[in-house]
């Protein structure tokens, strides 16, 4: 699949993010230290996002 994706690059690092607090951290904590952690990486990116955000009839919607 050639389809090229509006949001490629940063789908890619946040991906990398969460892959980097599971093989820092590992297995068996709570939901909540995960979310603690990949706010820290995503910090560290520059990566601005919203926890445990709220959404309306199930619409997301992104502001660029």
């Amino acid at each position: 699949m050639s389809e090229e994706y509006k949001y490629k690059e940063l789908t890619g690092k946040i991906i990398g993010c969460s892959m980097q607090v599971h093989s820092e951290i590992g297995c068996g904590f709570q939901e909540v230290i995960y979310s603690r952690c990949l706010a820290i990486e995503l910090d560290e990116l520059g990566i601005s996002y919203q926890r445990e955000k709220e959404i309306e009839n199930n619409i997301i919607t992104l502001s660029a």
